[in-house]
């Protein structure tokens, strides 16, 4: 009788179950580890349920050739744009991880190591300016102007207003991601000194399963105060913090259309929760942040997403001194 732990027997199907019990055993998120499921479970269906030891770096690379070039997802019924080479490369990951622990778990060859990584272009980080966040925080109090026929024209003051303006300067004075604001309890907040609980794995939204501590300004602490004077609810530290109007909290979709909504009666682009991140990274460091604070108010586990806000912040510091440079503007 084979050994099910010999690597000359051990089939794929009964590895990814053993893969993800280990991440599962590790704290990773509920979320991460339902993305390495559905990842794997797609490889497995395009492999066939091979035996471990025996897959080849050459498979792996024709298999992300696949999804690059082929593979097209599909959604009730009907055909999605090709992944993105960032989704892509994600799959690469997720293979690495695989095998990175198979290879310690079973004492194989690791075949990932012959297999590049998939290259993408890094999205550009495009911050708010302070005008557009003003516009934003203007919109979310009144709707758009009706033009009636037979009167003036008019606006109407919206009863979601204290809320949004609330979302909005979270979001732009923490750096939140949208999951974790929508995962926020009043008690998580404490208006007095500002101090917000981001807590540990899918309870509070934070990715990887890492919580931490964020803190508000006083402008902030007064917009929230207001919202939560009107709520009924407001001193209960286990109601959500943001409700949607059907006394449901926020997702990240809905918060995303609410931010999209606003925005287009402010009349300001390409707006979406994350780019209120960016915002607050790169503002912080031109206030005079430190990066090592901003890694850890934005959870990042290294410094590297830190780092390209900086490399922007300083760019931008150039660009300033170029233009109001005393040496040259007195033409020393």
């Amino acid at each position: 009788m084979s050994n099910p732990r010999s690597p000359g027997s051990l089939a794929l199907s009964k590895a990814i179950d053993g893969f993800l019990n280990y991440k599962s055993a590790e704290g990773l998120s509920d979320r991460t580890i339902d993305s390495y499921k559905r990842q794997l479970e797609k490889w497995l269906e395009y492999q066939g349920d091979s035996i471990v030891a025996k897959i080849k770096s050459g498979e792996l690379t024709q298999y992300l050739h696949w999804l690059q070039a082929e593979y097209v997802p599909h959604s009730f019924g009907e055909k999605k744009e090709r992944l993105s080479p960032k989704t892509v490369r994600n799959f690469w990951v997720t293979l690495s991880a695989f095998f990175t622990w198979a290879t310690r778990e079973f004492k194989i060859a690791n075949p990932m190591k012959d297999v590049p990584a998939p290259k993408f272009k890094v999205a550009p980080v495009d911050p708010f300016t302070q005008e557009e966040v003003q516009a934003l925080l203007k919109a979310c109090m009144y709707s758009k102007e009706v033009q009636p026929s037979n009167r003036r024209n008019f606006v109407m003051r919206l009863p979601t207003g204290s809320r949004d303006q609330a979302i909005i300067m979270v979001l732009v004075d923490t750096g939140l991601r949208a999951n974790e604001l929508c995962s926020l309890l009043i008690g998580d907040v404490d208006l007095k000194t500002g101090k917000i609980g981001i807590k540990h794995g899918d309870e509070g939204g934070a990715k990887g399963g890492k919580g931490r501590i964020v803190y508000l300004g006083k402008a902030s602490r007064r917009t929230l105060w207001r919202y939560l004077a009107d709520r009924e609810d407001g001193d209960d530290p286990d109601s959500f913090l943001f409700m949607a109007r059907d006394n449901r909290p926020y997702n990240p979709s809905s918060l995303r259309q609410l931010i999209q909504g606003i925005a287009e009666k402010a009349n300001v682009k390409n707006a979406y929760p994350h780019r209120f991140r960016h915002t607050f990274a790169i503002t912080y460091l031109r206030s005079g942040g430190d990066v090592f604070t901003l890694q850890a108010l934005l959870g990042h586990s290294s410094l590297d997403m830190v780092r390209r806000y900086a490399r922007i912040a300083d760019l931008d510091v150039e660009k300033a001194h170029r233009k109001a440079s005393p040496a040259d503007n007195w033409h020393l």
